[in-house]
């Protein structure tokens, strides 16, 4: 029996032998590929005439590789990733040389969560500029997006229907009390957190107005005996007993050492999400970007924030 000759094998019947294995039947695979059901056949049969032996059974409960099948599958498999690797490597270079990725974000974001991506990502991509716009509202961040003045942005979801977004991660309000402060023999109450001299941020702050919906809706209000706008400020003032504050966990990072953390009656939580313009036409570092964080946040053992996760944040990224 003569020798295959690699030469003749074709991509196209490679794919349609994959979509098979994945599919489990020639007309699934067809509309997958979307091609005849015939011009699949085709291929298929094509294939098994060039390399000498049977690759699937037919049969009424579809196709099943045979055992030389499946082994030709895997190799066929890392063809197909191998072509796929091959063109990214060609977009990148065509693409990704230089450009720029502009970021809005607020303040814990881009104290937190940024600096992890940003140095993997320019590790790839060191000809790519990073540009972050600090805020200090989340409507702030939305309005450089329409208004063309960033590609990404940092939210808190859900955000406008302009957008394309997803969820990055979930984050716990908490209440830290100073050192040595009495607590409660029971679970914090209302009327406990109300005998504190409360820090909290000005009623402009982005994360001070989303707080007091969240409370309105369990028809609470606090009033504060101080407003502060920094972090590092309020938690200073804590330190030293000047009262006690309500801030998102990642907010409270790094935790000066002594204080205390405790629970609210009832949890409450920001939900922070990355957003585009919807439709809009990003350049190839932006989308680079977004996949480098999408990246990092599908596997928690690798996302920047280790500290913060011991306080309790739920990483869905």
């Amino acid at each position: 029996m003569a020798k295959v000759d690699p030469h003749r094998l074709k991509l196209s019947q490679l794919r349609a032998l994959v979509a098979i294995a994945d599919r489990g039947s020639f007309s699934e695979a067809a509309l997958h590929l979307e091609l005849s059901q015939s011009a699949v056949s085709h291929a298929i049969a094509t294939l098994e005439d060039e390399l000498g032996v049977l690759l699937l059974n037919r049969g009424r409960q579809g196709a099943v590789l045979t055992p030389v099948g499946e082994l030709i599958t895997d190799d066929a498999r890392q063809m197909l990733r191998s072509l796929q690797s091959l063109c990214q490597q060609a977009d990148q270079a065509k693409g990704l040389q230089t450009g720029e990725v502009r970021i809005a974000a607020f303040r814990s974001v881009a104290t937190h969560i940024l600096p992890e991506v940003i140095r993997q990502f320019r590790q790839q991509y060191p000809g790519v500029t990073i540009t972050i716009d600090e805020n200090s509202h989340y409507e702030i961040v939305e309005n450089a997006l329409r208004q063309g003045r960033a590609d990404v942005g940092f939210t808190y979801l859900p955000s406008q229907d302009e957008f394309d977004q997803w969820e990055l991660l979930r984050d716990r309000y908490i209440v830290v009390l100073p050192p040595g402060a009495q607590l409660p023999s029971h679970p914090l109450g209302w009327d406990d957190l109300a005998a504190y001299s409360l820090i909290l941020y000005p009623v402009d702050d982005g994360d001070r107005q989303y707080l007091d919906r969240l409370l309105l809706g369990l028809g609470q209000q606090l009033q504060p005996a101080y407003v502060v706008r920094e972090d590092s400020t309020i938690l200073s003032m804590v330190e030293r007993g000047l009262g006690a504050t309500i801030m998102p966990a990642l907010a409270a990072e790094p935790m000066p050492p002594g204080l205390q953390v405790v629970e609210l009656p009832q949890p409450l939580e920001r939900v922070i999400g990355v957003i585009v313009l919807r439709d809009a036409l990003l350049a190839p570092p932006v989308y680079a970007f977004l996949e480098r964080l999408k990246t990092i946040w599908r596997h928690p053992e690798t996302a920047p924030l280790p500290l913060v996760n011991d306080l309790g944040i739920d990483n869905l990224g």
